[in-house]
């Protein structure tokens, strides 16, 4: 389980530490585990906190959250509401949310190394474009990298000559369709549970256990099937796309043939 300190935890829950220090005098955050003078924080905390904004986007207000939630407590094992919760809303990804100077952000993006072709350096108006698809959020003089690894990979796609403008505009046709598989994906699992209990069920006593348990097999079996279609699917294409080359190759050395 991943450990934060509270400026860390606002950071990778988009919120900020003074709301995170609020949340607790309401008692709608349960305390850090202290080390020292230092409070730390874990996915369980972060489960929690992406609840509340949650359903502050949704228009509640702080006392309701609170009333909610403490209905919600009564009568149940804490330990299994936080564990509940962390399976609902903790992160799928074991990546954290990092910052970068923005000048180090542009150099890992400047393009081929050397001759800053088919990068920032060749095309500066590209950093609005990446901003605007939320891969990097300018603050100040630093970038919040949302998904570090996502960067690497596209640094390195530059380096052996890919171009940025077409890296984007790939991730600009992927994106929808990867983000419309994946609320198919949980509204059928929603719609299950509803069929079964009804649209006003919250599990009680020891189905709370049930659904925690369930819903982290649901991310793993979700996880694993987008992860085995879109391998077979690679192989397949790239059987495709390598045997329309050859043959555009013994089409141009051999004229006569075919």
């Amino acid at each position: 389980m991943s450990e934060y300190r509270i400026d860390e935890l606002a950071r990778v829950a988009g919120t900020t530490s003074r709301n995170v220090r609020a949340y607790q005098e309401r008692g709608l955050l349960p305390p850090p585990r202290k080390r020292g003078r230092i409070g730390i924080y874990t996915d369980t905390h972060l489960a929690r906190l992406r609840l509340i904004t949650s359903l502050h986007e949704r228009g509640y207000t702080s006392a309701q959250i609170t009333e909610l939630i403490t209905s919600w407590e009564q009568g149940r094992n804490l330990a299994e509401v936080l564990g509940l919760e962390e399976a609902l809303n903790s992160p799928w990804s074991d990546e954290i949310p990092t910052y970068l100077p923005t000048e180090q952000v542009r150099a890992f993006l400047a393009g081929r190394s050397g001759t800053g072709e088919g990068g920032l350096d060749d095309e500066p108006e590209l950093f609005d474009r990446i901003v605007k698809l939320g891969l990097l959020k300018p603050d100040g003089d630093q970038c919040l990298v949302p998904s570090p690894q996502l960067i690497t990979i596209v640094a390195e796609l530059l380096s052996r000559g890919f171009r940025l403008a077409d890296l984007l505009s790939l991730h600009e046709a992927i994106a929808p369709a990867i983000d419309d598989v994946a609320r198919r994906m949980v509204e059928a699992g929603a719609a299950r549970l509803i069929e079964e209990h009804g649209a006003a069920w919250l599990p009680r006593g020891g189905e709370v256990g049930e659904a925690t348990e369930l819903l982290h097999r649901l991310r793993q079996l979700a996880t694993s099937s987008v992860q085995s279609l879109l391998a077979h699917s690679l192989e397949r294409h790239v059987a495709d796309v390598m045997g329309e080359h050859l043959a555009r190759v013994i089409k141009q050395n051999h004229p006569n043939i075919g």
